[in-house]
């Protein structure tokens, strides 16, 4: 599938010709990981943050929220509760905390693994390579870093570097977490202003030149507390992407077909934009990934990368109970063990070629 195909799909009106594109998602997904939709814990460590992104709810010059920062007994009740639900694997998101400290990680995956058979997932945004690889060693076994958007004009505006430091390469971050080891996740938002509909096409075809194990697709969704939000100098692109529910499944349904083997969640961002059925149509999609928060509650509505987020009162028992009532609804099946990606299992088992 070509850049032009691509960016004639994102029009693409409601209609018979959509409807195939879905059915070929949904068909990809069927064939490629099944009919299993796994379950991941997410537990949201921490909301400060030390970056200033011009779209997210807990940036630094946020000052209306109230931070916290969870304590390592505190997230170990939450993996035990992932096990209890019968959970394959605890995502441990945070801002890029400096009290996340290297030592704090490491020492809180070696407790998780000595105390259960958790698959860990790590998505604590841009780190430096020594402490990738020291949490590698710990045993962490995935990494999520979104590139957001592959204009790197638009990447920078959106994402500014902190003071003193260089502009990041989001691309070569994830391209290491690979060498790594890791199985590794990236994504982006969609119709964050100033993307144009070429942009979101070069997206997807990073997908799939990245050979990512694990894509997170979700409309952008203003906070009222950043610039994007304010509108302050904000420009939209001449053919701006619209931020819409429909737009963000047609991008996950290109998604799973330019990487059908990856593991693709029906993200929050579906569920708060349309309460009723939008984790649902994700999966309907392409999506076979759903993550109840298991974070405490007191925590978790202060965990406000955007607004009137989906779920944040609801207790990881309520939470639980919602996705596995969405799956059964749909004639699915809840997946059991780590479900790691059929992308990462086989290229594992690919036989190391030798030189000369």
């Amino acid at each position: 599938m070509d850049r032009q195909e691509i960016v004639q799909w994102l029009k693409c009106s409601p209609g018979e010709e959509l409807d195939s594109l879905r059915e070929k998602a949904d068909q990809l997904r069927r064939l490629s990981v099944g009919d299993e939709v796994h379950l991941r814990g997410l537990v949201e460590l921490s909301n400060i943050c030390s970056r200033n992104c011009s779209y997210c709810g807990i940036r630094r010059d946020n000052l209306s929220i109230k931070r916290y920062r969870i304590k390592t007994e505190e997230v170990l009740r939450c993996a035990h509760k992932a096990v209890k639900f019968g959970f394959g694997t605890l995502v441990l998101q945070g801002g890029e905390d400096p009290g996340l400290t290297k030592e704090f990680i490491s020492d809180l995956i070696l407790r998780i693994k000595t105390e259960t058979d958790l698959a860990i997932t790590l998505s604590l945004g841009e780190r430096n390579v020594d402490e990738w690889q020291e949490w590698r060693k710990c045993g962490a076994d995935r990494y999520l870093l979104r590139f957001e958007t592959s204009n790197k004009d638009l990447f920078h505006r959106i994402h500014p570097p902190q003071e003193g430091q260089p502009q990041c390469d989001r691309v070569a971050m994830l391209k290491t977490l690979q060498a790594l080891g890791y199985e590794t996740g990236s994504g982006v938002m969609i119709g964050v202003p100033g993307q144009s509909y070429d942009d979101l096409a070069r997206d997807i075809e990073l997908f799939a030149e990245l050979g990512l194990d694990m894509i997170g697709v979700g409309p952008f969704i203003p906070h009222p507390q950043t610039p994007l939000g304010m509108k302050e100098n904000v420009k939209m692109a001449a053919e701006q992407v619209p931020n819409s529910v429909e737009m963000g499944l047609k991008v996950l349904a290109l998604a799973r077909i330019v990487c059908p083997g990856a593991n693709i969640p029906s993200t929050t961002a579906f569920a708060t934009l349309d309460r009723k059925s939008g984790r649902e149509m994700g999966l309907c999609w392409g999506a076979n990934v759903v993550m109840p928060n298991l974070t405490p509650v007191e925590y978790r509505k202060l965990y406000e990368i955007y607004p009137s987020k989906a779920a944040s009162t609801e207790t990881p028992e309520q939470s639980r109970d919602a996705a596995l009532i969405q799956i059964k609804h749909l004639g699915r099946t809840p997946g059991r063990g780590r479900g790691d990606s059929p992308t990462h299992l086989e290229q594992l088992t690919k036989p190391i070629r030798k030189e000369g």
